[in-house]
């Protein structure tokens, strides 16, 4: 990456427009790895041998006194969203005046310039740079309009296009494919990207805010030489996922690398940057090929493309399982597995990886399989690729296996042992069957006969659901489920505070039938009872038919102070579904995470999986107490249009007993499912 010097030098000789140094220049302060101090030097130096015009200057200036520098100094394929440490400013108030002056006036003709410091749409301040990719720059942003309304987490990530790919005539079609792509691959491992929009020529995407740092800045480390393979199955589990869920739904991404895995403060991993991927097995989708192919931007990673890839030929899963293939080597070994020489370049000069230690042989296997320079031969699916190198899986299936074989064999001993003494045991009389030889023995001795014994007491009623179901629906305010074995009765649930379990455990002990009782039921506050009520036959329809839905808060029992994100863990039913998701807060309102505008796409497939929640978007804060969060699934859209972000419980509620009794009417209550996760709130305490 050329230093800033050297980008000015190339504009003032004429071997750059105006259009392609501004392209280059957030590219450039952000790898530069200089303080605002010697960049202001740096430009000073170049400006003073051959002046730049006002504006542009001007322009210069104002970005490198609000940059917040990257903590990564890597070249700019390599550039993705990064974290950033805060430089106090070393702005005067009269350059201050003078760049604003100076972009206000601007220079006829010449393309809108956007940085940090400025507002697209007279909404989203543009707050930091966070890197610098094939398509356009991401900034950290704050959302007026979240501000405004008191929103807990109002930033976002915006990605605004370059001004040379903005000059692209498809640039708006690319963009708006991308948002499309980015919706469709709803998924835990897959940045959730919001909208796309434009101020004027300024063309920009916006996506969820991420906290942590890129792989590349953790490959990029100095003397970083790697990774335990223990240490490193949770990255690539995370990339597998990712992209296998992609993969299903027929898309490639077409520029897979460390930079496009992020790694976030809680643990996760996000595939970003679907930018370029194209479809390869949808024909409805053909037409978006003959407008648009996203390929002809050429926006590789000769790194990490595949030899398919750099040679233009029609995307494949395969390609993504090649750059797979390079960044898993990466991790575990610190360098590249070809030098970072191209996929032709190391196929032509017969390169061959070393099998990086530690590494078993069928692990190695699945390595250099998804490495290998031809589709034929190369590994063909990412679960397969996935199947073979998670030692620690197949190690927990061995480990199954060997249980079960112990146990049989302990059976077989068993069976043996006890065949054998029958086989050995002494009879007192050659030829007699034991009974008849203990019966003489006892007459020989004189021994009276035995007594009859006593009666079988009567047998007890039987415990069935419907004897118990009654009993648990004279409980108010109550979501209750029911299992019966035998004469032992389970119940969950959850119960108000008033009526309590004590006084449930005591009526179910007195039922007809019941020898054992196990309670699993939580208390809940008496102020949830109109969302109790309203919703407990579809937690009960969940529960009976064997948790079709379920809903998970993070940490597990719910307890969070101020500060803490809400984090929810969701599953869906085996059916395609409409995830509904509804924090109910101590105030009387209710906040809808999922749909809303930061999460607009529900739809989900059979057995989906999701986080939600997880880059911080919903954050605690007062008033403090006991909440609820509620999953609810439907086989169609709940609401024909979206409701606010937060409203009136009571409001809410009205609609949704109005809306449910429709859907139940025209697709059957069983496809209505719901789950609960009561969650406890506290004041952050030092």
């Amino acid at each position: 990456m050329a230093s800033l010097a050297h980008v000015i030098r190339d504009y003032q000789n004429g071997d750059l427009s105006r259009d392609e140094f501004v392209a280059q220049l957030d590219s450039t302060l952000t790898t530069e790895g200089l303080g605002p101090t010697q960049l202001l030097e740096m430009l000073g130096a170049a400006h003073r041998k051959a002046p730049l015009p006002d504006d542009l200057y001007a322009e210069v200036r104002r970005r490198i006194e609000q940059l917040r520098v990257s903590n990564v100094a890597a070249g700019g394929e390599e550039t993705g969203m990064q974290t950033t440490v805060e430089i106090p400013s070393v702005r005067s108030a009269s350059a201050a005046s003078s760049a604003s002056e100076a972009s206000a006036a601007g220079t006829p003709g010449t393309d809108q310039i956007k940085g940090t410091g400025d507002t697209l749409n007279n909404r989203f301040v543009l707050e930091e740079c966070l890197g610098v990719g094939g398509m356009g720059t991401v900034y950290k942003a704050l959302d007026m309009r979240k501000l405004e309304a008191s929103d807990r987490k109002p930033y976002v990530a915006i990605k605004v296009l370059n001004v040379q790919f903005r000059g692209n005539p498809n640039s708006l079609v690319a963009l708006q494919r991308e948002a499309r792509k980015a919706q469709v691959l709803a998924h835990r491992n897959i940045i959730t990207v919001y909208d796309f929009d434009r101020d004027g020529p300024i063309v920009y995407l916006t996506m969820e805010y991420l906290t942590g740092k890129p792989l590349s800045q953790l490959l990029r480390t100095p003397g970083y030489k790697g990774m335990p393979v223990r240490a490193a199955l949770p990255i690539v589990r995370g990339m597998c996922n990712a992209l296998a869920y992609a993969h299903e739904h027929g898309f490639v991404h077409c520029d897979f690398k460390p930079a496009n895995v992020f790694l976030t403060t809680n643990a996760e991993v996000k595939v970003i940057d679907f930018g370029i991927a194209r479809v390869f097995q949808r024909p409805e989708e053909e037409s978006d090929a003959t407008v648009f192919d996203p390929g002809s931007l050429g926006a590789l990673t000769p790194a990490y493309a595949s030899p398919e890839m750099i040679e233009h030929r029609e995307p494949d899963p395969r390609d993504d399982i090649y750059a797979l293939g390079c960044i898993t080597y990466e991790l575990l070994t610190g360098h590249h597995p070809f030098d970072r020489l191209s996929a032709t370049q190391a196929r032509n000069a017969q390169f061959k990886p070393q099998r990086p230690p530690n590494l078993d042989a069928k692990q190695w296997h699945a390595l250099r399989a998804a490495l290998s320079f031809d589709r034929n031969t190369r590994m063909p699916s990412v679960a397969r690729f996935i199947a073979a190198f998670d030692n620690e899986a197949r190690s927990e299936k061995s480990g199954t296996f060997v249980k079960a074989g112990f146990a049989g064999f302990a059976v077989v001993c068993a069976a043996a042992v006890a065949v054998f003494a029958l086989r050995s045991a002494p009879n007192r009389q050659s030829g007699t069957q034991p009974g008849a030889a203990a019966s003489e023995a006892s007459a020989s001795l004189g021994a009276s006969p035995p007594a009859q014994p006593p009666a079988p007491p009567a047998p007890k009623p039987a415990l069935t659901l419907a004897a118990v179901a009654p009993v648990l629906a004279q409980v108010p305010c109550s979501a209750l489920s029911a299992s019966t074995q035998d004469h032992s009765l389970t119940v969950r649930g959850y119960v108000p505070q008033h009526y309590g379990a004590a006084r449930l455990k005591d009526t179910l002990t007195e039922l007809p039938g019941v020898d054992t009782l196990t309670l699993q039921v939580e208390p809940v506050a008496d102020d949830k009872c109109d969302t109790i009520n309203a919703l407990a036959p579809y937690w009960t329809r969940n529960w009976q038919a064997g948790h079709l839905a379920s809903l998970h808060v993070r940490p597990p029992g719910g307890q969070l102070s101020e500060g803490d994100p809400l984090v929810v863990d969701v599953t869906t039913p085996a059916f395609d579904s409409y995830v509904n998701l509804d924090y109910y807060q101590l105030d009387g309102s209710v906040v809808h995470m999922v749909p809303s505008p930061r999460a607009k796409d529900n739809q989900a497939p059979p057995h989906y999986a999701a986080t939600i929640g997880s880059a911080g978007d919903w954050i605690i804060s007062k008033p403090f107490g006991s909440e609820m969060v509620v999953l609810l699934i439907t086989p169609a859209q709940l609401f024909d249009k979206p409701r606010p972000e937060s409203e009136s419980r009571a409001d809410y509620l009205r609609a949704l007993n109005t809306r449910l009794a429709q859907i139940a009417g025209k697709y059957g209550q069983d496809h209505i499912v719901a789950d609960f996760a009561p969650i406890t709130t506290k004041p952050h305490t030092p």
